[in-house]
C-alpha cells in the first residue's frame, strides 16, 4: 500500500506511479499529511474507492517538496546556476589546471548530450565512461543525466576482463573511454554499441559543433523521473571481479541532502576530492551536494601527501573528502603545516573504512582540521554520520536522516541502546538494483522500502542514538561461545604510544574454537616486544577478550578501499603457525 499527500504532486503523479508499479502494489491514496508512506499490511474496503480502513505503516519516504531542498534534475538545477551565477567557478581541475564556470558548464554538458543523443542515447539507456579522474569525465556523467540515460562511471584501472564482463551485463548504449587510459578498441571489440575515444575538452564528444548532428536534449526539468536509473557503480577493486549497485535519482538525491546534514555545505563551500568518481562515496559526498547547492568542487586524480596542503592553501579549500588512509598518512609522515596557513579548511570527512578512535584524536591534535566520521555501503549509501555540531569519537555518528536503520539482535527485535547487534536498513536511500560478480541481477525494489536488510555489519547504539560499528559479521571471533568483535580489540592496542596499527583475529584452538590473535605495525623508531604488548593488553581489555599471541609486520593487507582484509591474515597464519595456538 501507497499513501501520497496532494503536496508530493509536485513530485508529479507519474513518478508516483512509477515507484508503485517498482514495488509491486495496487493501489494508492491521497492522504494528509505529507510524503509517500509504504504500508506492509491493511485492510481495503473495495465499496468505496481509494479508503483504507486499517493499515501497519513500516516506514515514511518524504514527498520531494517536504525535503529541505526539493529534487530536481541536473538540467533544472544547471540552468538555475547558469542564469543566477554563470561566472561563478563549478569545478576546477588540479591536474590538468582547467577550471569551467557554470554558465560555460550548462553549454558544454548540454553541446555533449546532443552529441549522445546523435549516438543512439536516450531516457533508460546506459553509457559507459571508462577513464581516470578528469574534467571530461564529470561532464560526461552529467551530459548521460542530461539524456536521461545511466552514468556508468568506471575506472580505466580495472583489470580489461572485469570490464569487458561488466559491459556485456550492462548493454551500454553508448561506450565512451579516455586515450592514454586504456585500450578502448580492444575492449570495446564485439560491442554492438558505438565506442567513442576522446583526449580533452578540445575533440571527440565535445567539439563545438558537434551539437549540431543531434537532437536537442529534452526540456530542462523533464529528462528524469526520481525513480529513473541514475547510476550503476562499481563495489570493489581493480584486481577482484567487481559488484555493481545501482541507484535511482531520488535514491542518490537523498544521499546527497545527508551529505548535506553532516556537513553543513552551502554554495560558499569549496570542496576537494580526490578520490575515483567510479565509486558510490565520491558521487555522493562530493557530486550530488555539487548538483544541489551549486558549491565549487575542485578535482585531482589522486591524493598527495606532499601536495595536499598545498591543494587547501591555494585554492581556499572549505571541506575535503578523505578516507582512513588518507589520515594516516598524513600521521605517519607528518607535514610541515600550520592551522594558520589552512585556516579556510573547517573540517575532513573520513569514510570508506573504519578510522580508529585513536588515530582520530591523534590527526585533530596535530592538525587541528575537525574530521566528520561517516559509515555508508554501497547498497545504502550514507547509513550514519557524525555532524558538523554533534559528534563522538569513536562512533559513526547518528542514523542519516534519510536512512531507516535498525539495530536487530538474534530474534529481529531492535536492540535497546548499549546493545550490540546486527546493522539493518531499509528505504529509498538504497541501491535499487545489486549486480553480482558473476554477472546476476538482483531486483531490490519489491522489498527495498518495507523489507530491513542486513549490511554484515554488528553495531551498538547509544542512549544518545550514535552509532558505533564493532565489526563485520564475518569477522567476528567466536571464543568459548562468546562473540568478540575485533575493531573493539583494534582500538584497545592503538592506545598504546608505540603501536601505529593493529588488526584483531580469530584463530583455531581445540578448547576455546577460536582464539585471539593481534597484527600489530609499530610506530616507526618503536621496538615494543610482544611481551610488552600482551601485558598492556591485560590494562585495556577484559581477559576473553586479550590477544594470546601478537604478530609484528610492516603494514596490514588492505583493499583499494582502506579496509583490512581479515580474512588474508587469517590464511598469513595458517601458513606462518599452522592451526593457532593450543
Amino acid at each position: 500500500m501507497i499513501a501520497v499527500t496532494d503536496g508530493v504532486l509536485a513530485w508529479g503523479r507519474e513518478a508516483i506511479r512509477s515507484y508503485q508499479r517498482s514495488v509491486g502494489v495496487r493501489e494508492w491514496t491521497v492522504g494528509s499529511t505529507g510524503g509517500l508512506y509504504v504500508h506492509s499490511s491493511f485492510r481495503y474496503r473495495p465499496k468505496r474507492q481509494h479508503r483504507v480502513v486499517s493499515c501497519r505503516p513500516t516506514m515514511v519516504v518524504p514527498g520531494s517538496d517536504r525535503l529541505k531542498i526539493p529534487f530536481r534534475t541536473l538540467g533544472a538545477a544547471f540552468a538555475d546556476f547558469a542564469e543566477c551565477h554563470p561566472d561563478k567557478l563549478a569545478i576546477h581541475s588540479i591536474d590538468q589546471r582547467q577550471s569551467v564556470a557554470f554558465g560555460s558548464l550548462r553549454e558544454l554538458v548540454d553541446r555533449t548530450a546532443a552529441r549522445m543523443r546523435a549516438l543512439g542515447v536516450d531516457r533508460g539507456s546506459r553509457v559507459a565512461i571508462l577513464s581516470g579522474e578528469c574534467l571530461e569525465k564529470l561532464v560526461l556523467m552529467f551530459a548521460a543525466w542530461r539524456c536521461g540515460a545511466t552514468a556508468c562511471p568506471f575506472h580505466a584501472e580495472i583489470a580489461p576482463g572485469h570490464l569487458r564482463s561488466i559491459l556485456a551485463v550492462i548493454a551500454p548504449r553508448l561506450v565512451v573511454w579516455r586515450r592514454g587510459d586504456l585500450d578502448g578498441e580492444t575492449l570495446t571489440a564485439g560491442l554492438s554499441c558505438p565506442s567513442m575515444p576522446f583526449r580533452s575538452l578540445d575533440d571527440g564528444m565535445f567539439a563545438p559543433g558537434a551539437e549540431s548532428s543531434g537532437g536537442r536534449p529534452a526540456q530542462a526539468g523533464q529528462e528524469y523521473a526520481p525513480s529513473d536509473e541514475g547510476c550503476i557503480f562499481a563495489t570493489s577493486g581493480t584486481t577482484d571481479r567487481p559488484r555493481c549497485v545501482v541507484w535511482d535519482h531520488f535514491g542518490l538525491w537523498l544521499c546527497g541532502l545527508s551529505t548535506i546534514d553532516f556537513t553543513g555545505l552551502s554554495p560558499d563551500d569549496r570542496l576537494l576530492e580526490y578520490r575515483t568518481f567510479s565509486w558510490l562515496s565520491p558521487q555522493i559526498v562530493t557530486f550530488m551536494p555539487f548538483l544541489t547547492l551549486g558549491l565549487s568542487v575542485f578535482i585531482a586524480a589522486g591524493f598527495s601527501r606532499t601536495r595536499f596542503f598545498d591543494w587547501v592553501r591555494e585554492h581556499k579549500i572549505t571541506v575535503a573528502a578523505g578516507v582512513p588512509t588518507v589520515i594516516n598518512m598524513l600521521l605517519d609522515q607528518p607535514v610541515d603545516v600550520e592551522r594558520a596557513e589552512i585556516a579556510s579548511l573547517r573540517l575532513m570527512t573520513a569514510s570508506s573504512a573504519p578510522l580508529a578512535p585513536e588515530r582520530w584524536r591523534q590527526f585533530e591534535d596535530r592538525y587541528g582540521i575537525p574530521i566528520l566520521q561517516f559509515y555508508g555501503a554501497s547498497e545504502g549509501g550514507w547509513l550514519c554520520g557524525n555532524r558538523h555540531n554533534r559528534r563522538k569519537h569513536g562512533t559513526v555518528g547518528p542514523p542519516a536522516k534519510h536512512m531507516d536503520l535498525a539495530i536487530l539482535n538474534a530474534k529481529d527485535d531492535i536492540c535497546p541502546p548499549g546493545m550490540e547487534g546486527e546493522i539493518t536498513i531499509r528505504g529509498p536511500q538504497t541501491a535499487t538494483d545489486l549486480i553480482s560478480a558473476e554477472g546476476k541481477w538482483t531486483d531490490r525494489r519489491p522489498y527495498r522500502l518495507s523489507e530491513r536488510v542486513r549490511v554484515g555489519d554488528l553495531g551498538v547504539m547509544d542512549a544518545d542514538g550514535f552509532v558505533t560499528v564493532t565489526g563485520r559479521v564475518k569477522d567476528v571471533i567466536l571464543r568459548g561461545g562468546v562473540s568478540i568483535a575485533p575493531l573493539e580489540i583494534d582500538a584497545a592496542m592503538m592506545t598504546h604510544p608505540g603501536v601505529r596499527e593493529a588488526a584483531a583475529i580469530g584463530v583455531p584452538d581445540r578448547i576455546w574454537g577460536e582464539e585471539v590473535v593481534c597484527y600489530i605495525v609499530p610506530v616507526e623508531g618503536a621496538a615494543p616486544s610482544a611481551a610488552d604488548l600482551l601485558a598492556f593488553a591485560t590494562t585495556v581489555l577484559p581477559d576473553f577478550k586479550r590477544p594470546r599471541q601478537v604478530v609484528f609486520v610492516d603494514s596490514l593487507l588492505r583493499n583499494d578501499r582502506g579496509k583490512v582484509r581479515r580474512d588474508d591474515l587469517k590464511a598469513l597464519w595458517a601458513r606462518m603457525c599452522g592451526s593457532g595456538p593450543q
